[in-house]
């Protein structure tokens, strides 16, 4: 969209990608049909972001908390995830680098070698990076951050006193990259869930009442339009 600063974007861009299964709902179809059509979407906002010029995107795919839903449900979106893992283009488009953070141990040995396959295969992509956080959960990151920390203390290769908040961040998921500046959150919930809690202390969030799978570029570049007229002071005047 013309009238979006190219100068003034997000370096990252965070989604909770919610509503899946209230779309399916409302169609009376199964919510493994929202997954699979919120799939669809991620990819669409994904080459749209990257087109735009956006650096990276991180996408809350799975969290920690949602093998509390019932297992058919899990067993789906598992199922479509090793899909659209092998199916490397289709899941993001053919300029994308693809990775993957999030606690791999409770993902099955074939999710995790096509995770390996989509990231080596990706590496070299000259466009976005897409972040795909599976089995995530902000304070679980924290933990393993804070346990590597731990670890090195013990070795006696740091003291605690020379601990710092760059310290922490150097060992979470996504240290090598900016934090979160934008939050995106469609569906109507006004909550976090748990996503990215270390990177979004100063983010700014977007709201709708659109479900995931209804989300369009057009509402992409409106919660762009609405970061970009955002005074963004981080605690100063």
């Amino acid at each position: 969209m013309s009238h979006i600063d190219k100068d003034n974007l997000p370096r990252h861009v965070g989604i909770i990608m919610d509503g899946n299964g209230r779309w399916a709902k409302k169609r009376n179809l199964p919510r493994s049909a929202g997954h699979r059509a919120g799939a669809q979407t991620l990819k669409t906002i994904t080459e749209f972001a990257g087109n735009l010029g956006i650096r990276y995107l991180t996408a809350y795919a799975f969290s920690t908390e949602n093998w509390k839903r019932p297992k058919e449900e899990v067993n789906a979106l598992m199922d479509l995830l090793l899909k659209y893992l092998r199916d490397k283009d289709q899941l993001a488009g053919k300029d994308v680098v693809i990775k993957v953070i999030g606690d791999r141990s409770k993902l099955s040995d074939e999710i995790n070698k096509e995770i390996d396959n989509i990231e080596e295969y990706t590496k070299d992509n000259p466009g976005m990076v897409l972040f795909l956080a599976i089995n995530y959960g902000g304070r679980q990151e924290i933990v393993h951050s804070v346990r590597k920390l731990a670890e090195n203390v013990s070795k006696g290769e740091i003291s605690p006193d020379s601990i710092t908040e760059d310290s922490i961040s150097s060992y979470i998921y996504t240290s090598e990259i900016p934090d979160v500046d934008l939050i995106i959150r469609p569906s109507g919930e006004l909550r976090l869930s748990n996503f990215l809690l270390w990177q979004s202390a100063y983010s700014e969030f977007w709201f709708s009442d659109i479900n995931w799978p209804d989300f369009k570029t057009d509402d992409f570049a409106h919660a762009i339009l609405d970061y970009q007229n955002r005074n963004r002071r981080f605690g100063g005047i």
